[in-house]
């Protein structure tokens, strides 16, 4: 086994036992000291177009955002609205083990395979937020729509539970809640953001590997580096345009 394996299995293990914590040592998500100066200040769709960078360098597969964003948003049990992966490469370049069990959201433990691994590494998912989004364009009602500061979200109200959406989404961020019988998904934990607090999600990764930017400000960290950096998306010969983009997006990543 070789350095990178068991660096891989070392931080799999760390994910699996922080995932335990996340109720001591994340909640209740306040936002940080940044934030509080814009707290109460008035919110201005218009003025804002948002991005997410996810930096699969950094990811270690702990779980802790899966668990926060279950919690801020009550998600179903057994249904997630983000996700973690592990991806699991052979030396050979070609066997390839995908998993995600429970959606990551208590970490990973060590796999056992028939080749052996020399490249491994986890990758966070969720709803992409697309310009060019097809659930918007499927929905028989407008109950999927696209708000001004860029978000793709479901009006409760008016959804009528047709699935027309969920078949529709290229990248399986959509189920239907079994509580509600409507169309469900990340919305990038909107009533947070509206209030300028992160995401949950965000809040509670402890590594830094997910990021939440404004694409409209010219300061913005996220923004410069989509701009500057080597950034891909999911699908990205599907033209939706994804607004969830990756740093070290693996080839073998779909």
């Amino acid at each position: 086994m070789g350095l990178c394996r068991r660096d891989f299995l070392r931080w799999g293990l760390m994910g699996l036992a922080a995932g335990g914590m996340v109720t001591r040592s994340v909640y209740p998500i306040y936002g940080t000291e940044e934030e509080e100066p814009k707290r109460g200040l008035e919110y201005n769709p218009e003025d804002h177009y948002y991005g997410y960078l996810i930096d699969t360098y950094k990811c270690i597969g702990c779980g802790m955002c899966v668990q926060a964003c279950k919690m801020e948003n009550s998600v179903p049990e057994k249904f997630f609205r983000t996700w973690v992966e592990r991806y699991l490469i052979a030396d050979n370049g070609e066997d390839l083990v995908v998993d995600s069990p429970h959606g990551g959201i208590s970490g990973f433990q060590p796999e056992v395979t028939k080749f052996n691994i020399t490249k491994g590494f986890f990758v966070p998912k969720m709803c992409n937020h697309c310009q060019n989004t097809p659930c918007i364009q499927v929905c028989p009602v407008g109950a999927s729509y696209m708000t001004e500061d860029g978000l793709v979200l479901v009006d409760f109200k008016h959804c009528i539970g047709c699935g027309y959406c969920v078949q529709a989404c290229p990248y399986g961020s959509r189920f239907m809640n079994p509580y509600t019988h409507t169309a469900d998904k990340c919305t990038w934990c909107y009533h947070r953001i509206s209030r300028y607090m992160l995401p949950a999600c965000v809040q509670a990764c402890p590594v830094k590997a997910r990021r939440f930017g404004d694409l409209k400000d010219p300061n913005d960290e996220v923004r410069r580096i989509i701009a500057t950096e080597r950034v891909g998306v999911l699908q990205p010969d599907l033209l939706t345009k994804p607004k969830c983009f990756y740093l070290g997006l693996d080839k073998e990543v779909v």
